[in-house]
């Protein structure tokens, strides 16, 4: 086998596991398009929706936890392949409450259950590229998990557009959001039928003392030369692994560096960044005054925007730094924010848009929309994917796996927590327009992330050091300065 064509078996490989963070994009991104006519379909109240759709994750979240567990019982391999048969039933069933009446229960059911399948997912896919990738290409095999789920953003978003732009409001009202759902049976059905031709992990099948088979895998995938030198390797980083000191996170020398971690890991949900993904349709016909038919346009227009910034990250990391990224992204998002708030905060909504609803003038609805742009950008190039990079890089050896699932736990805890909360701050009466009694003129949301953003920027600046060029060793005395 040549070395071009091995190169080839690693990256379809990869792209087909890829596919784990595709339907993470896909299934997170699917509610924003949904939710805003579902909610409409069952005349939900801004707490009953914020619970429908922040409930995936609790999903994400339990299936985050147990997915350590299931991936060392069964494999990388079985685990994603549990995960595309709950994508898959997910998808099926979101679609069902539509048929039936006083159904919102069961679109929750179905919801938690995607829910888990991204917390299993999002556990295992880059876990599984990164132990059959050769060493000199595995961090780019990895981000590529990243870049898939913005692209997921971005298909689901355009999939949304095409489906709702084809019908009426209201016949989008009355199944045109089921189809929407249903959508995701391409890519589900797609990343399940395709996990059948991946191997299962070399690195779990040593685990498993299985090493005949590990070598097999690496050989087919790496030459019988590389795979000899890796199983090696591999033998003698158990060999450590099982020798070495056992040190829990509760340490002394490591305590600070999870609380850092998992500080970081839940700000970055803070930003409000989901909130914008989740209700962007709500945002923009609510607090923009966007037409009906133009809601749709202005999410293809988000995702975009979202996609191009990401590359930007990805080459600008190795070369920036993450902690310039991050401040520079910080700065970005608050400024993006202020604009709208004091857009939103200035305007007197004295004209009405197509649906008859107050709206902003041409001009306030452009600056609005420039700033929600900044931010998504912002957050693209910053707190999106270079978060993701630090924690793969701060937390010791010995605790990497129990260090990353409390600061992913405490991630999908805090996106519950905004998801949850988002629709009753907006939907309170101080929220409300002045014209109608309120006092914060549909701004209050962005004012209260952009508190959040300034105590992102502080503490980005305080406690987060440049990890760019540090080798694991030397990372571990940063936090001691």
């Amino acid at each position: 086998m040549n070395h071009s064509t091995k190169r080839a078996n690693v990256l379809l490989i990869t792209l087909i596991i890829t596919l784990g963070g595709l339907l993470f994009g896909y299934d997170t991104g699917v509610i924003n398009g949904t939710q805003f006519y579902f909610s409409k379909y069952f005349d939900l109240s801004g707490a009953l929706k914020g619970f429908i759709v922040s409930s995936a994750l609790l999903g994400a979240f339990a299936g985050a936890v147990g997915a350590g567990v299931l991936s060392q019982a069964i494999g990388r391999k079985n685990s994603l392949i549990i995960s595309a048969i709950l994508f898959t039933v997910s998808a099926w069933g979101s679609g069902l409450p539509s048929m039936l009446p006083e159904s919102t229960s069961l679109l929750v059911f179905f919801r938690i259950l995607g829910g888990i399948a991204i917390g299993v997912a999002s556990m295992n896919a880059p876990m599984y590229i990164a132990e059959i990738a050769p060493a000199d290409k595995r961090g780019k095999l990895v981000t590529y998990y990243q870049l898939a789920i913005v692209i997921g953003f971005f298909v689901v978003f355009l999939a949304t557009y095409f489906i709702g732009n084809g019908l009426s409001e209201a016949d989008n009202i009355a199944f045109g959001w089921r189809r929407m759902f249903w959508s995701e049976l391409i890519p589900a059905g797609a990343f399940l039928v395709l996990l059948f031709m991946v191997p299962k992990s070399p690195r779990w099948l040593m685990t498993k003392g299985k090493k005949a088979e590990a070598l097999r895998v690496l050989t087919s995938i790496h030459g019988a030369a590389a795979a000899e030198k890796e199983i090696g390797e591999i033998e003698a980083s158990i060999a450590k692994e099982s020798s070495s000191e056992k040190i829990s996170v509760f340490s002394k020398s490591v305590f600070s560096i999870v609380v850092i971690g998992t500080i970081l890991s839940a700000l970055q949900q803070f930003t409000g960044i989901n909130a914008v993904l989740y209700y962007g349709a709500d945002i923009f016909e609510q607090a923009l005054g966007f037409g009906p038919d133009d809601v749709l346009k202005q999410q293809v227009l988000l995702a975009t925007v979202n996609l191009l910034f990401t590359f930007v990250a990805m080459f600008t990391v190795d070369k920036l730094g993450r902690k310039p990224l991050l401040m520079i992204g910080g700065f970005g998002m608050l400024i993006g924010f202020l604009i709208m708030g004091f857009t939103l905060y200035g305007s007197d909504y004295a004209q009405l848009n197509a649906a008859g609803m107050p709206a902003l003038t041409k001009t306030e609805g452009m600056y609005s929309l420039i700033g929600v742009l900044i931010f998504i950008g912002s957050f693209a190039m910053s707190m999106g994917p270079v978060v993701w990079v630090i924690l793969s890089e701060i937390f010791p050896n010995k605790i990497r796996s129990v260090a990353m699932s409390i600061a992913v736990a405490a991630q999908w805890l805090a996106n519950y927590f905004v998801s949850q909360t988002f629709p009753m701050i907006v939907d309170s009466d101080t929220n409300k327009l002045q014209i109608d009694g309120g006092t914060w003129n549909h701004s209050l949301p962005y004012f209260l992330f952009s508190g959040f953003i300034v105590v992102i920027i502080v503490f980005v600046w305080r406690f987060i050091p440049e990890t760019k060029g540090k080798t694991l060793e030397e990372m571990e005395t940063l936090f001691e300065k």
